[in-house]
């Protein structure tokens, strides 16, 4: 009999010989990193060639989500994911309570363009000055974030006004951020801060104005520009897979690279889904934020100068410096 009839039959009969020519070995199974992130249009920009497969790995892959704030706190002290957005007054609060978070890179500092924590009014308002807010009402998304916090820091250090949330110079309301144009609209609130994409719905209204630009205060003021959000993880997950880590650092990074370097590409599919003007995503971050995607001494120096002058608000207590909180395989750039 033929060798060619004689091996034929041995396949039929033993069909496990048609794999032994095969690898001994699988393929490693590709880690999963789940991110969550404030939800915000502007930041769907910044995870876009993530998520659209501009930005790839061998190693690892991510998977985001955006999350309100209460979301967002809640998913933090549950270790939901595995890396989030945090806001960096959180980061004390969260190691009094025995949460060890790990900083990994910087998700949010004020654009050196200086907008943002602008202080609005109706066009036809008779306020010109944050100096006229005193026994006035002052509207926010939230009293004690890192935002507002900023904000505070300014009226009481620039202009000279006493925002004590409790016997200050002026009342200073809580109000949920869909409802605060509306509240500014019928003269519910005096003045309100807004959040970004409010603010730049008010700008091309016409409507509104601004009597300070809080940002751009306390950057001539302490010639910092302060960093609002930071992503962290935990430092059981780290030590487990330190390399899907920094690999995540290094997406992050590159995804920032390529929505600035191709802007009309992620800027027109962003504002599809949102229903923004791509405007809107070149005003932001032109003007109001930058992702820096790494970690400097110049953020360390700006997020310490940021956690004294917030004691001195009696918004926090006594809060360690930044560099305790850092990943012990992050290094500082200069």
């Amino acid at each position: 009999m033929k060798r060619r009839s004689l091996l034929k039959m041995a396949l039929i009969a033993f069909p496990s010989l048609m794999t032994v020519a095969r690898p001994g070995y699988a393929a490693p199974a590709r880690k999963k990193i789940s991110y969550a992130y404030l939800l915000d249009p502007a930041y769907d920009a910044v995870t876009w060639a993530i998520n659209n497969g501009k930005v790839k790995s061998d190693l690892i892959d991510i998977e985001t989500k955006g999350l309100a704030i209460p979301q967002l706190l809640q998913a933090t002290s549950s270790k939901q994911y595995d890396v989030i957005m945090t806001a960096v007054i959180g980061l004390p609060a969260a190691a009094s309570r025995g949460l060890e978070l790990r900083l990994l890179n910087t998700a949010l500092q004020q654009s050196k363009g200086g907008l943002g924590g602008g202080i609005w009014v109706k066009k036809d308002s008779p306020l010109h000055s944050p100096k006229e807010l005193k026994g006035k009402i002052l509207g926010s998304y939230s009293l004690k974030s890192t935002g507002y916090t900023q904000v505070r820091i300014a009226l009481q250090k620039k202009y000279g006004i006493n925002t004590n949330l409790q016997g200050g110079d002026l009342k200073q309301l809580q109000i949920p951020a869909s409802n605060l144009p509306a509240a500014l609209s019928r003269a519910s609130v005096d003045a309100a801060t807004l959040i970004h994409s409010q603010a730049y719905r008010a700008i091309r209204s016409g409507e509104y104005r601004t009597i300070a630009e809080t940002a751009r205060d306390n950057i001539e003021m302490f010639k910092v520009r302060f960093v609002s959000a930071v992503n962290v993880s935990y430092p059981e997950k780290l030590k487990a897979d330190p390399d899907a880590y920094l690999e995540f650092i290094r997406m992050f990074d590159a995804s920032i690279k390529y929505a600035l370097s191709n802007r009309t590409e992620v800027f027109n599919s962003v504002s599809q889904k949102s229903g923004l003007d791509p405007a809107f995503f070149e005003w932001w971050f032109g003007n109001v934020s930058d992702v820096p995607g790494d970690f400097t001494k110049e953020h360390a120096m700006a997020i310490n100068k940021f956690y004294d002058l917030s004691e001195e608000l009696g918004v926090i207590k006594k809060a360690p410096p930044i560099e305790s909180f850092l990943w012990d395989k992050l290094h500082i750039k200069a």
